[in-house]
C-alpha cells in the first residue's frame, strides 16, 4: 500500500490570498498600489488572482489614482499600501477622496502580531498607533488580526466605503497574517448591502410647498448631484419650478451649462452670490456650502433654505435650513413628484431681478454681468488660454486639474460638457492631483482620451508617474503651464504682503525630461495651444504639451463684502 500523502485540493495559499479573493468576490477588477515589505503576501497573491494591478511610483498618488477611478466608476477602488512610510504617505490622497466622497478601500499591512499594541519593540516601520493616523482622515477604520477575519474584515470595508455618503476607508492586517498559510477554500461570495438615504416623507412634503410656492426659487448643486448620479432628477426639478440653477464646481456638469436657466459655476463672484441671497427659497443639493461655494463664506441668504445632504456633519452646518438627510437622487426624485400636486399653484412667473422678470432673463443679466466684470480686468489671455484647452478637448473627454491658476478658472468658466467628466483637487485642495488622477480615470476608460493639466510646481510632485503612464501605455494627456513657480501664492502673497517668499521655482526641462521617459512632449504657446493639445490628445498613448505662460486670477470679490 502506498504511503503518499494525497495532493493538495488548492494550490498553497496565504491570507494575501484571502485578501484578493475577497475583493474579486465584491466586483472589483482593478487595484491601484505600491509594494512594500509587510504587504508582500498580498501583492504576491496579487499574480494568482484575475485582479489588474497598476502600480504607481508614489503611494501619494497611487491615492490619487485611486480616488479618481472611484469618482469616474461610482464604484470603489482598492488601493494596496504597507506598514509606517508606505501608509502615511497615502494620508493627503485619502483626505482628498474623503472630501470628495471617492470611495477609495486602502489596504495596508502592520507589523507582525507580536509588534501590536504599542509595545515599541523595534519593528521596521512600526507605528504605535497606526490606525490612528487614519481615524481622523477616512470614513471608517477597520482590522483583522486573523487569516478567517479577513474576509468579513474587506467586506464592512467594503460596504463602508459604498454606502451614502461615499467616502475612503482604511484597512489594516499584520504581516504575518498576510504571509501565514490557509487550508480554506477560495472565497467564492461575500454579501455587502450599502447603506441607501432615503429621505423622510414628512420632510420631502414640506421642502416641495415650500419651493412651488417661491416667487423666486434658486437651486445650487453640489458634488453630491455628480456623485449619486441625480442629473436627470435635477433637470425635472428645474424645469419644473423654472428655477435658475447654479453648480458648485465639485457639482460641474451637474447640471447642462448652456441652459436657459443655467447660472453656470461663478460661485467666486458677488453677482452669483448676491443672485442666490435673493431667492425667496434656495435649495441647496449635495453641498455644505462651504468656503468656496459660499464665496469665502460671505454669503448670507435673506430667504429660507432647504438642504439635501447625505454627509450628516454638513446638514446645517453653516446654515440654517430644512434640512433632508438624503441621497441626492432619492430626494430629487421624491421633491419632483411632490411638486406636480403643487404645479397648478405654482404656475405663473417664478423667478426674476426685477418685477415680470423671467427666469431666464434673469439667468442671462446675470451671467452678462460677470461677463462685463471680467471683460474690464485685462484677462484676454487667460480666457484664449481656457478656450483653447476646452475647443482642443473632446466632448466626451474627462478632465482632472491640479491646483493651479488655469484650473481656478476652471472650476468657475469651463464646461465640461457632461457630468462626472472633470475632476480636482478642490476639496482638500492638496498639490499633484492632476497627472495621477488622470490615470486612475484612463485605467477607468481607456478608450477615451484623458487631459490632465497642472502648474510647474504642481508637477513636480508626480514627475514619476510619467514612468508609470508610459508603463501602461495610458492615453493621458498632461498640460503642464511653466511659470517658474507657486502661481497662486505668488497672487496671493503679492495682494497681501506686496510681495511674494518661497514661491519662485528652478525647474527642469519639462519636455526633454518627459521625453527621457519615452513620452512625447512639445513645447507650445497661447496661439498654438489648441492645435498642439488637440494633436496630443489624438494620438495614441501619453504625451506633454508644456506651455511657459504666467497667468492671473480674476479679481476676487468677497473681501471687500467679509
Amino acid at each position: 500500500m502506498s504511503t503518499t500523502p494525497p495532493a493538495p485540493t488548492h494550490a498553497p495559499r496565504n491570507g494575501g490570498d484571502l485578501v484578493v479573493e475577497s475583493l474579486t468576490a465584491l466586483g472589483a477588477t482593478t487595484v491601484f498600489g505600491l509594494p512594500g515589505q509587510h504587504a508582500l503576501g498580498v501583492f504576491d497573491a496579487l499574480r494568482r488572482s484575475a485582479l489588474r494591478y497598476v502600480g504607481l511610483r508614489v503611494e501619494n498618488n497611487a491615492g490619487f489614482a485611486a480616488d479618481a477611478y472611484a469618482r469616474a466608476t461610482h464604484g470603489v477602488a482598492p488601493l494596496l499600501v504597507s506598514t509606517g512610510p508606505g501608509a502615511l504617505m497615502t494620508l493627503a490622497a485619502l483626505q482628498e477622496a474623503a472630501a470628495a466622497s471617492a470611495a477609495v478601500l486602502a489596504v495596508g499591512s502592520q507589523v507582525p502580531l507580536a509588534g501590536l499594541g504599542g509595545g515599541r519593540h523595534g519593528y521596521l516601520h512600526e507605528l504605535t498607533d497606526q490606525s490612528a493616523s487614519f481615524r481622523g482622515v477616512v470614513k471608517s477604520v477597520h482590522t483583522a488580526r486573523t487569516a478567517s477575519q479577513i474576509p468579513s474584515a474587506v467586506a464592512a470595508a467594503w460596504e463602508s466605503a459604498l454606502s451614502t455618503p461615499h467616502g475612503p476607508v482604511w484597512l489594516e492586517i499584520p504581516q504575518d497574517v498576510l504571509l501565514a498559510p490557509v487550508d480554506v477554500p477560495p472565497v467564492a461570495a461575500l454579501d455587502v448591502a450599502p447603506r441607501e438615504l432615503t429621505p423622510r416623507p414628512e420632510l420631502v412634503a414640506a421642502a416641495a410647498e415650500r419651493l412651488a410656492r417661491a416667487e423666486r426659487p434658486v437651486i445650487l448643486a453640489g458634488g453630491g448631484v455628480v456623485r449619486a448620479g441625480a442629473e436627470a432628477e435635477l433637470l425635472a426639478l428645474a424645469e419644473q419650478l423654472r428655477a435658475p440653477v447654479a453648480t458648485t464646481f465639485g457639482g460641474k456638469g451637474a447640471f447642462p451649462w448652456e441652459h436657459p436657466l443655467s447660472l453656470q459655476s461663478w460661485l467666486e463672484d458677488r453677482h452669483t452670490t448676491s443672485f442666490l441671497e435673493d431667492a425667496d427659497t434656495l435649495l441647496v443639493v449635495g453641498s455644505g456650502l462651504g468656503e468656496l461655494s459660499s464665496n469665502y463664506h460671505t454669503f448670507r441668504p435673506r430667504g429660507r433654505v432647504v438642504q439635501i445632504e447625505a454627509d450628516l456633519g454638513k446638514l446645517e452646518s453653516n446654515h440654517a435650513a430644512l434640512g433632508l438627510h438624503a441621497d441626492a437622487r432619492l430626494a430629487l426624485s421624491a421633491l419632483v413628484e411632490e411638486v406636480a400636486r403643487y404645479e397648478d399653484e405654482a404656475a405663473g412667473d417664478a423667478t426674476g431681478a426685477a418685477p415680470g422678470a423671467s427666469p431666464e432673463t434673469a439667468v442671462a443679466g446675470l451671467l452678462a454681468r460677470v461677463r462685463d466684470r471680467l471683460a474690464g480686468q485685462d484677462l484676454d489671455l487667460e480666457q484664449r488660454v481656457l478656450a483653447s484647452v476646452r475647443d482642443a478637448l473632446p466632448d466626451d473627454a474627462v478632465s482632472c486639474w491640479d491646483m493651479t491658476i488655469l484650473a481656478y478658472w476652471a472650476w468657475s468658466a469651463f464646461d465640461p460638457r457632461r457630468s462626472n467628466a472633470l475632476h480636482s483637487a478642490q476639496g482638500a485642495g492638496g498639490l499633484g492631483y492632476g497627472f495621477p488622477a488622470a490615470l486612475g480615470a484612463a485605467v477607468a476608460d481607456p478608450e477615451r482620451p484623458v487631459l490632465a493639466v497642472s502648474g510647474d510646481g504642481g508637477a513636480m510632485y508626480s514627475i514619476a508617474e510619467l514612468a508609470t503612464a508610459r508603463q501602461y501605455d495610458l492615453p493621458v494627456t498632461w498640460l503642464i503651464v511653466d511659470d517658474g513657480g507657486y502661481g497662486i501664492l505668488r497672487e496671493y502673497m503679492t495682494d497681501a504682503f506686496g510681495r511674494a517668499t518661497a514661491t519662485e521655482l528652478a525647474r527642469p526641462d519639462f519636455v526633454a525630461l518627459a521625453e527621457s521617459f519615452g513620452v512625447p512632449a512639445v513645447r507650445t504657446s497661447p496661439d498654438g495651444l489648441r492645435a498642439d493639445l488637440a494633436a496630443a490628445l489624438a494620438a495614441p498613448g501619453p504625451s506633454v504639451v508644456v506651455l511657459p505662460a504666467r497667468l492671473r486670477m480674476f479679481a476676487p470679490t468677497h473681501l471687500e463684502h467679509s
